[in-house]
C-alpha cells in the first residue's frame, strides 16, 4: 500500500483476500501511514501493527505477515521469498515512478521489483486524476515491464446510478482480484442483459 489517496480500496483487497482464504504480506509505506491516518482517523503504527489493522479493517485479522517498509532485507525483497503475485493498491504517482524505474527506495518498490522481474502477477492501482505525461509514461512502463495497470475507475453496471461508495470500491476491489486470478463475490458481473443487475 502507497500514499495516495483510497485507503478504501486497500482496505477491501485485503478484507476480501482474507476471505478468499488467501495469505497475505503486507506492506505499509510511510506516506501510505499518514494517508490512513488521514482518511480514517486510525493510527497504523509498526509496533502495534496487529491492532491497528484491525481496527482500520473494521475485521479481524488471518493469514497477514507485515514488513515494515523500511525493512529491504525483509522476505518479499528476494525473488526466492515464494509469493503469487504483488498488488499496490492504492499506487501513487511516486510509487508508480520508483517501480517502473525500479529505484527501489523501500520495500514496497523492490518487491514490486522483484515480482516484476519474476514474472509474477503485478497489479498496480493508480488512483490520481488527471495525470501527467510523466505519469503516462511510468505507467506505459510498468504495463510492458508485465504489470497490470488498473485505475481506480469503477464501472455502474454492477450497482446502478444509484451505487453506493461502498460498492464502487467493491467493484475495483474485484477488478483486482479479477487480475490476480483470486475468487470473489464482490460485485454483480455483466451477463450481457441490459438492466440484468437492477
Amino acid at each position: 500500500m502507497s500514499g495516495a489517496s483510497g485507503t478504501p480500496y486497500a482496505a477491501a483487497v485485503i478484507r476480501a483476500l482474507f476471505d478468499a482464504g488467501e495469505a497475505v504480506d503486507l506492506v505499509v509505506s510511510r506516506a501510505a501511514r499518514l494517508t490512513i491516518l488521514d482518511e480514517t482517523g486510525a493510527p497504523f503504527r509498526d509496533a502495534h501493527w496487529k491492532d491497528d489493522l484491525a481496527t482500520w479493517l473494521g475485521s479481524p485479522i488471518h493469514d497477514v505477515t507485515y514488513w515494515p517498509a523500511g525493512d529491504l532485507a525483509a522476505g518479499p525483497s528476494s525473488g526466492s521469498y515464494q509469493v503469487k503475485g504483488m498488488l499496490v493498491v492504492p499506487a501513487s504517482t511516486a510509487a508508480c515512478a520508483g517501480i517502473a524505474i525500479g529505484l527501489s527506495k523501500d520495500l514496497l518498490q523492490r518487491a514490486a521489483e522483484v515480482n516484476l522481474k519474476e514474472r509474477r502477477p503485478v497489479v498496480v492501482v493508480p488512483r490520481e486524476t488527471p495525470v501527467t505525461r510523466s505519469h503516462l509514461e511510468h505507467l506505459i512502463a510498468l504495463h510492458d515491464a508485465g504489470a497490470v495497470v488498473l485505475p481506480a475507475s469503477p464501472g455502474f453496471y454492477s450497482a446502478g446510478a444509484a451505487a453506493t461508495a461502498a460498492q464502487l470500491v467493491d467493484f475495483i476491489a474485484g477488478k483486482v482480484l479479477d487480475a490476480a486470478g483470486v475468487s470473489h463475490t464482490l460485485f454483480t458481473r455483466w451477463s450481457g442483459e441490459l438492466g440484468h443487475s437492477r
